[in-house]
C-alpha cells in the first residue's frame, strides 16, 4: 500500500468517526479497524491521537485558508479602497467554504460537525494549534468583523462572532437533514449553496443588531 493511500485510509477514517461519536469517545483502534491499518502505522505517521485530530483539522483548514485569504484580496480589490460591508464578508467566508472542493458530497457538513466538537469539547492542544497555524487569515477576518461592527463593544463582539459561529456550524453540519425536511414538508429541492445564501444575511442581521438589552438582576 502507498505510503499517501495510507494516510488518506487514516484520515478518512478518523474524521469519520470523529464527527460520529466525538474525539475522546473514538480510540485509535475504532480508527485503524476502519481505516484497516494497524496502530503502527498510526503511530508511523502521526505519532499521536492529538497529532492525528490536528492533521484532520489541517488537511480542511489549510486549503480553506488559502483559498479564504484570495477571495479576501478579490473582495479589497473590487472595494477599491473602502471597507467590505459586512455581508461581503460573510458571503466570501461562506462561499469559500461551500465551493471548495472536497473529497466527497458530505465534506462541508463532517467538518462543521467536527468544528462544534472542537468548541464543546475539552481539546486545549487543538485551539492551541489552530491559533498557531492559522492566526493569519482568521485575524484578517476578525478584523473585518471588528471593522463591520464598530457599534459592538469587544465584550458584545466576542458574543456575537460565537452566536454566528454555533449558527453557522449547527446549519451547515444539519445541512443533509435540514434539505431533506424541506423537500419532505415543502417539496422543495435546494442545495448547500442556497442554504448558505439565506444565512448570510441572517449572521449580518445578528451581528448588526441593536444593543442587548440590559440583564436583569437576580434577587
Amino acid at each position: 500500500m502507498a505510503q499517501s493511500d495510507t494516510v488518506d485510509r487514516i484520515l478518512n477514517a478518523a474524521e469519520e468517526l470523529f464527527a460520529e461519536r466525538g474525539f475522546s469517545e473514538t480510540s485509535l483502534r475504532m480508527i485503524t479497524s476502519k481505516a484497516n491499518v494497524n496502530l503502527a502505522a498510526v503511530n508511523y505517521h502521526f505519532g499521536s491521537k492529538n497529532a492525528l485530530i490536528q492533521a484532520v483539522f489541517a488537511r480542511f483548514l489549510t486549503p480553506f485558508s488559502e483559498t479564504l485569504d484570495k477571495a479576501f484580496d478579490d473582495l479589497e480589490r473590487r472595494c477599491k479602497g473602502e471597507p467590505p460591508t459586512l455581508q461581503q464578508t460573510l458571503w466570501v467566508l461562506t462561499e469559500s467554504a461551500v465551493r471548495m472542493p472536497h473529497r466527497n458530497e458530505k465534506g462541508i457538513s463532517i467538518f462543521m460537525r467536527l468544528l462544534g466538537l472542537a468548541y464543546t469539547q475539552s481539546q486545549g492542544h487543538l485551539r492551541k494549534f489552530l491559533e498557531q497555524e492559522y492566526s493569519e487569515p482568521f485575524g484578517r477576518l476578525m478584523r473585518l468583523l471588528k471593522a463591520g461592527t464598530p457599534q459592538l463593544s469587544a465584550v458584545d463582539r466576542y458574543w456575537r462572532i460565537q452566536f454566528m459561529l454555533g449558527a453557522t456550524a449547527f446549519t451547515m453540519s444539519s445541512s443533509d437533514a435540514l434539505r431533506e425536511i424541506l423537500e419532505n414538508k415543502l417539496g422543495i429541492d435546494t442545495t448547500v449553496q442556497e442554504i448558505a445564501a439565506r444565512l448570510v444575511p441572517f449572521l449580518a442581521a445578528g451581528l448588526q443588531a441593536d444593543d442587548p438589552i440590559s440583564v436583569p438582576q437576580t434577587a
